[in-house]
């Protein structure tokens, strides 16, 4: 089996790569047609054109995982079925299990590799692919944030009506100190301003609270100077920027949001979540595609190619579903990212049963 456990992992590697890069050129001459006049009157130069497609491939190529290791399973597994070639390996006393392993030891080598990209490539390149929205498509589009809530320190919680990223300014802010539970004091301002000369945030048209054992006084003023332990760039963030993070910087950006109490914390975790759950696609679609295509059929592989695509796509509809719903609360976030991994595990254990002996 040594020879011919060669030659499986060479042939679905092969066309693993090739499905891969087949997919991705069209997706790519099909964003690339679609963007052109944007490109020409943007006047965008070559080069950020192709160092965008290079990391939108990069993007792509994680995204069209599941479908690319399906499709090369069914590809190579149904032409081996159509060669009676799985008839007489299983007849040669070689189990069904046994013949997996060149399949699933390819499937590992590419969910270590997409593991590997999506910990410390692919944020690189998602981050390459929002920049080059904004400055070129995106021009018009005015970032600003809403209802902001941030711990600044172990007994301060800062909170922002609205947030303008293009001006640097927040609205409606306010800053309550709360000790063992108790309101100590609450400063709030209409505006606050950040001041590049200083340093700081300037409070307009401020108003200080502070509660005592004789009751509460009350401060107001025009303008003053605050340090916070908070900057501009915490706020110009792109929306995914979690999915721009690297997987070491999004473990401590983790600890930095639970220490300030920040409400997008949930959307980091899930991030990582998926990072270390994604790669585990590629070993259990593998397994469901050997199962599925291991029969020969009359139709021959066709079928089982289109089988495969739509497979593939109930995959990747339950993963966004699943997704969504951890990150609307509505579901534990662990539980929901691994139930695509879940279901298809189960699926692919009842499919066993029905396979060749």
């Amino acid at each position: 089996m040594k020879l011919l456990d060669k030659l499986i992992i060479k042939d679905f590697l092969k066309t693993y790569l090739f499905v891969v890069m087949m997919l991705i050129l069209v997706v790519l001459v099909l964003d690339f047609t679609e963007k052109n006049d944007t490109y020409i009157r943007n006047d965008v130069p070559a080069t950020e054109i192709l160092q965008y497609m290079l990391n939108y491939g990069l993007y792509l190529n994680n995204l069209l995982t599941p479908i690319t290791v399906f499709i090369s399973v069914i590809f190579i597994t149904s032409k081996m079925a159509g060669r009676t070639e799985i008839i007489a390996i299983l007849s040669s006393g070689v189990s069904f299990l046994r013949m997996l392993v060149p399949f699933i030891m390819s499937s590992i080598l590419i969910a270590v590799i997409s593991f590997l990209l999506n910990g410390w490539v692919l944020p690189v390149a998602t981050a390459g692919v929002s920049q080059f929205r904004v400055e070129y498509l995106d021009k018009q589009q005015e970032q600003d944030q809403q209802n902001i809530h941030i711990k600044v320190a172990p007994d301060l919680y800062a909170y922002m009506r609205r947030y303008f990223t293009s001006v640097d300014q927040g609205h409606d802010f306010t800053l309550e100190y709360i000790q063992e539970g108790k309101l100590i004091s609450k400063f709030s301002a209409e505006r606050i301003v950040w001041d590049t000369a200083k340093n700081v945030w300037n409070a307009r048209d401020w108003r200080l609270r502070e509660f005592n054992e004789m009751g509460e006084t009350w401060t107001t003023g025009d303008a003053m100077d605050t340090t916070l332990s908070i900057t501009p760039a915490d706020f110009d963030l792109p929306l995914n920027h979690h999915e721009t993070l690297k997987l070491p910087e999004l473990s401590e950006q983790i600890i930095i949001l639970e220490e300030r109490g920040a409400d997008n914390i949930s959307f980091y975790k899930i991030e990582k979540y998926v990072r270390f759950m994604s790669p585990f696609a590629a070993i259990l679609l593998t397994f469901i595609g050997v199962i599925v295509s291991a029969k020969k059929t009359r139709g021959g592989s066709g079928f089982k190619i289109a089988l495969g695509f739509m497979l593939a796509f109930v995959y990747i509809i339950l993963f966004l579903l699943s997704r969504t719903f951890a990150e609307a609360g509505t579901a534990y976030p662990i539980l929901a990212v691994w139930i695509p991994n879940i279901v298809f595990g189960l699926t692919g254990l009842v499919l066993y049963k029905t396979v060749p002996r």
